[in-house]
């Protein structure tokens, strides 16, 4: 198994960085891939770019259900690194692969038959609807290629190396820079697929990072047990992994369904406005890349060190995260206010659509830093084996904040209002987590 528990020694803002650089680099290839896909289907029109934007919801539905226990593998398994059970690691490693992909695949099923009345619900009709269709039919058939590797990738991080996964996400986004211009337009002799392109695209180099992940797991980290497990061995694992994978899943899951509510609401002001809020989600991804990856890295970091009774160590690992967070959100929101006209007019090809996505840019960053210190205290109480303190937070944050402030906003003051809306609900989330943050890791040294 090598040293794994190395993050329980040693300077905590050295290993937090040692951690989050290479996840930044992954995650910046993710966004890349997801806005190469907007880039592209764009320059199609304000249709198609429409139709991607009513995706989301269902993706990110998909998508939380594996992130969720994702992050419970990297939760079970940096604990059992750090109180030293490497047997366990590797049972836990296995079971989650297997646990999560028949979870995601029924939920993929599911899907697929109700595909015409989810997206009807969700505000998408006529010709939209088909092509949003299209598009998902293909990404569900392939979903087993997208859930793997996410958990894949987390069991490898769990063992404090974060190089590995984010050379993989920067493959799979590379095959997809590939392939979206030749199956979306019809280049160098391929069939010109349009929307349907951008998806076969998607699943193609999400299947890369499948066999990817795969071959890192088994060959160089050696967590695949292929040994049959006692009925014993796999109860314990099931519990462990439930224990904080459901709940981390339906906290994820939160997000789009809280997604899917706003976006109806985004709906009631025209196709343009849908665009503009799903190329403005996108950019929102790209900048808050950094914390993103800090949240991902302090799950094994504060996951070993819970393991080992090294509870200094996490608290000085949350309160260094936070402040990080408050200063890149003020450094974002400057540099958003400067760039949001420009980027309204390279993503916006229909002047409605880069006027929308520039009033989002003015409002919402201004939240960023406690938007983020949100993100950070959900992943520290996963880390810390307390998924039901991180699933109250975001059902405050989802149900009390976001969705009643959007609406009183876009009732009162239209698209912009509900801007602001959810700009105040990013502040409250963050302010709430924080207070809360502190009161359990004070509880914890008495």
């Amino acid at each position: 198994m090598n040293n794994k528990n190395h993050l329980t020694e040693g300077l905590v803002t050295k290993k937090l960085i040692s951690l989050t650089i290479p996840m930044v680099f992954g995650m910046l290839s993710m966004v890349v891939f997801n806005l190469v896909d907007t880039f592209f289907v764009s320059r199609l029109g304000t249709e198609e770019l429409a139709a991607m934007s009513f995706t989301f919801p269902a993706i990110m539905f998909i998508m939380s259900i594996a992130l969720g226990f994702g992050i419970a593998t990297s939760s079970v398994v940096s604990n059992a690194i750090g109180r030293g059970d490497h047997h366990q690691v590797q049972r836990l490693t296995t079971d989650s692969l297997i646990i999560s992909f028949f979870i995601v695949v029924v939920f993929a099923v599911l899907g697929l038959l109700s595909m015409d009345p989810l997206f009807r619900l969700f505000g998408a009709s006529g010709q939209t609807l088909i092509l949003v269709k299209q598009y998902m039919f293909i990404w569900y058939l392939g979903v087993a290629f997208v859930v793997i590797p996410m958990v894949g990738n987390n069991a490898i991080r769990a063992c404090g190396d974060t190089l590995f996964p984010s050379l993989i996400m920067i493959i799979s986004m590379l095959v997809n820079l590939v392939l979206d211009p030749l199956l979306i337009f019809g280049l160098c002799g391929f069939p010109r697929l349009e929307l349907k392109g951008a998806a076969i695209a998607t699943v193609i180099a999400r299947g890369v990072a499948l066999v990817l992940s795969l071959l890192t797991l088994h060959f160089k980290e050696k967590l695949i047990d292929f040994a049959i497990p006692s009925f014993g061995e796999l109860i314990d694992s099931v519990k462990q992994i439930f224990y904080i994978g459901i709940p981390s899943a339906v906290s994820r899951l939160l997000i789009p369904i809280t997604l899917a509510v706003i976006m109806r609401f985004v709906a009631g002001f025209g196709y343009a406005a849908v665009a503009a809020f799903g190329v403005s989600v996108k950019i929102e991804m790209f900048v808050s890349i950094l914390i993103m990856a800090l949240a991902t890295a302090l799950i094994p970091f504060v996951g070993q060190n819970w393991g080992a009774k090294k509870y200094d160590r996490v608290k000085e690992a949350v309160k260094k995260a936070n402040i990080f967070s408050l200063w890149w959100g003020l450094v974002t929101f400057i540099v958003l206010l400067a760039l949001a006209v420009p980027l309204g007019k390279l993503f916006g090809k229909d002047a409605q659509v880069a006027k929308h996505i520039t009033w989002y840019l003015w409002i919402i960053p201004i939240s960023y830093g406690l938007r983020g210190c949100a993100f950070l205290t959900v992943s520290v109480f996963n880390a810390m084996n307390k998924p039901l303190l991180s699933i109250g937070l975001n059902l405050v944050r989802m149900f009390l904040l976001y969705i009643p402030l959007a609406l009183i906003g876009s009732r009162l003051a239209g698209l912009a209002g509900l801007f602001v809306g959810l700009c105040l609900a990013n502040i409250l989330a963050g302010t709430i987590s924080i207070t809360i943050g502190k009161l359990s890791l004070k509880e914890k040294h008495g």
